[in-house]
């Protein structure tokens, strides 16, 4: 009687490859038990407008109900967004790896200077993942690592990325970086692991605490974070009064993050 066969590596691969991919299913089909920070609380939707901190249990999930965003005013900036970058870097333990080389090296967010070829008029500005509303770094994602929340945060399941960086090349703003090396002393809020994806999550982790961005918290005169579903809230007051512009609104991707002062 003759042994069975050895089964294929590609065979065992491909089965692998199909669990992590019917996982990544049923992260779609079930977005509230995405993955989400381990905190106590979840911010009612009117703390981060107003003055009083209002919490409710993170058992309750996410929802379309709310869909947060940024408005970001470039004339009221204290350095073109360097003080937004640096307060990124300190909250998620990115940037200035010793061990990548200038090119590898993380950017979550980073400044751009532009130049009107018509005015010659120069400025800054910051720009982070956009949080788009049609998301095509979600939509060429194989695993489904690429998601966007319920309340529009974008983010990347570091569980279910295969670091194939389809996401990073159909990302119009240049706003994902790739893992190269391993990483030490990484944050328990943040991780980052060796080849994988990374970008701005909004700073998920103190939304989910009902707490603002860090970049929010640093440039306060100057960016303001809300409810972009909320007619009463203060950053759709703010876009109703003096209005806002998307980074390529052409692309119609309906951007999370709006400017003032383009």
């Amino acid at each position: 009687m003759s042994e069975p066969s050895k089964p294929n590596q590609v065979d065992v691969y491909r089965r692998k490859f199909m669990a992590v991919l019917s996982g990544a299913a049923a992260t779609v089909l079930a977005p509230s038990l995405a993955v989400r920070a381990v905190d106590s609380a979840v911010a009612d939707k009117s703390a981060m407008d107003g003055s009083v901190m209002k919490v409710r249990p993170l058992t309750q999930p996410v929802t379309d109900e709310v869909r947060w965003g940024l408005l970001i005013d470039i004339e009221q900036l204290q350095d073109g967004g360097a003080t937004m970058v640096a307060a990124c870097q300190r909250e998620h333990g990115w940037g200035d790896d010793p061990k990548a080389s200038p090119e590898q090296q993380a950017q979550w967010i980073r400044t751009v200077t532009v130049t009107d070829q018509q005015s010659g008029r120069e400025f800054t500005l910051p720009v982070m993942c956009q949080h788009c509303e049609t998301a095509p770094c979600v939509d060429v994602c194989p695993t489904g690592a690429s998601m966007r929340r319920a309340d529009g945060i974008v983010q990347v399941n570091k569980h279910t990325c295969i670091g194939c960086r389809y996401c990073m090349m159909a990302c119009p703003y240049k706003a994902r970086s790739f893992v190269h090396e391993s990483l030490e002393d990484q944050l328990p809020h943040s991780p980052r692991g060796k080849g994988t994806v990374e970008s701005c999550n909004l700073c998920v982790h103190r939304i989910d605490a009902g707490r603002l961005p860090a970049c929010v918290e640093a440039e306060p005169e100057a960016v303001i974070f809300g409810d972009l579903n909320d007619p009463n809230s203060r950053i759709r007051q703010a876009l109703a009064a003096q209005g806002g512009q998307q980074i390529r609104a052409d692309l119609q991707l309906n951007n999370g993050v709006r400017y003032q002062g383009l």
